[in-house]
């Protein structure tokens, strides 16, 4: 068998290298797509984590229904203690973190300056959001709350920008006429989203301290999150249900309050990856498809041409199941050749394209288990179709119209 196979390389070396060649096209087909939307996926997720883990950014909103003798149309404002009353009510909710934010004082040290958001947090806004500091730095902590310190975490872009090589903790810089203590620096991180400015370029400060330095009534927002995602949603009414009772509205307004879930869109965009992939995959199919036509097509002329041996083999006794044998190995060597060059072709490509800068916005291609299993298994039905086939009609020859061809 292996030496008809190699005589018949050969004799047809164009015809078998183009039929390789497709396989090998369709197999790259396959991988780069598959692994395009594996790098894509994974550094859309760094990006939402980015943003903070399971976490729900809750607003004020207006009032679409009329309740308790109050019309629609009444603006909700957050204020500072909503916070531990929620806390307190929703148990569902395992951290909590109010959020004053504001654009009209500047950073600066020396000439340098800068016009960032001005975040008031406490302590656990850190670990919902994933702001992690520099080593050598800290966060905010519950004294700095208590004690209304002057103390500031930066964002590593405005780090950069205000001290540029230098090291900002311990350093000082003002913000509007009062000095800050730097007591750390963001850890540079993705993010997908800012809804008001991205964290690398904020400075945040206890919120004891924002509310004293500005006097902000209102909070921008209140960031927390539940204590497991199938609790979100419970949370969420519950927090209706409280907030209503404060401000009198009806807790099934929906537009009394605005919520931002981030692990709800995290699973839609989850979802909408798997279709993206199924898309990738459904595109790649079919070019392994047309070099597994080719494959077929191939045999069958093979299986043509050799007809007169067909019958001279089943004339001193070789089998259907022989002649089956013989002709469907030859078809899965050459979808295995195939699948071996457009293996190596794909590895040395994703590894080329992993070098470009691409890395921010589409991420690192990658050939994960699942992609090379789901190539391994689409080269195994199309080598199993395109041998089966051209192997059955060999097999069906007669063996007395073949030696007469």
């Amino acid at each position: 068998m292996w030496r008809d196979f190699f005589a018949d390389l050969r004799a047809q070396k164009l015809r078998t290298s183009l039929t390789v060649l497709g396989i090998a096209w369709g197999t790259v087909a396959v991988v780069v797509l598959l692994a395009f939307g594996v790098g894509l996926e994974r550094q859309t997720l760094k990006r939402f984590h980015g943003l903070g883990d399971r976490i729900v950014i809750l607003f004020g909103g207006r009032t679409t229904k009329p309740f308790a003798g109050f019309g629609d149309g009444r603006p909700i404002r957050l204020r500072p203690d909503d916070v531990p009353l929620i806390a307190g009510e929703v148990r569902e909710i395992e951290h909590i973190s109010p959020e004053f934010i504001t654009r009209s004082a500047r950073v600066r040290r020396g000439v340098k300056a800068a016009t960032p958001a001005v975040t008031g947090i406490v302590p656990v806004y850190g670990l919902m959001r994933n702001i992690i500091p520099e080593a050598g730095g800290r966060f905010i902590n519950d004294r700095d709350v208590a004690e209304r310190r002057r103390v500031a975490v930066l964002g590593n872009e405005l780090a950069k920008l205000l001290f540029e090589q230098e090291a900002p903790v311990g350093q000082q810089v003002f913000l509007g006429d009062t000095p800050f203590t730097i007591v750390g620096v963001m850890r540079p991180k993705l993010q997908n989203s800012s809804y008001q400015q991205r964290d690398q370029d904020r400075i945040f400060i206890p919120a004891t301290t924002h509310y004293a330095l500005f006097g902000d009534r209102f909070l921008n927002n209140i960031v927390y999150r539940a204590r497991s995602s199938e609790l979100t949603k419970l949370a969420e009414r519950r927090v209706y249900e409280t907030m209503g009772r404060k401000y009198r509205f009806d807790p099934t307004d929906k537009d009394a309050l605005g919520f931002w879930d981030t692990s709800e869109w995290e699973t839609k965009f989850g979802k909408m990856f798997v279709a993206f992939n199924i898309f990738f995959a459904i595109v790649g199919t079919f070019t392994l498809l047309v070099g597994g036509i080719g494959v077929a097509n191939i045999m069958y002329i093979v299986v043509r041409e050799r007809t007169r041996e067909i019958g001279v083999r089943r004339a001193v006794g070789a089998t259907r199941v022989d002649i089956m044998r013989q002709f469907f190995a030859e078809a899965l060597m050459i979808v295995a050749m195939g699948a071996a060059l457009g293996l190596l072709l794909s590895l040395g490509l994703v590894a080329a394209l992993g070098g470009l800068p691409i890395k921010e916005f589409v991420g690192v291609p990658t050939i994960s288990p699942a992609v090379l299993a789901a190539t391994l298994a689409l080269l195994a039905i199309v080598a199993f179709a395109a041998g089966l086939l051209p192997a059955r009609r060999a097999a069906a020859l007669d063996p007395v119209e073949a030696l007469r061809s």
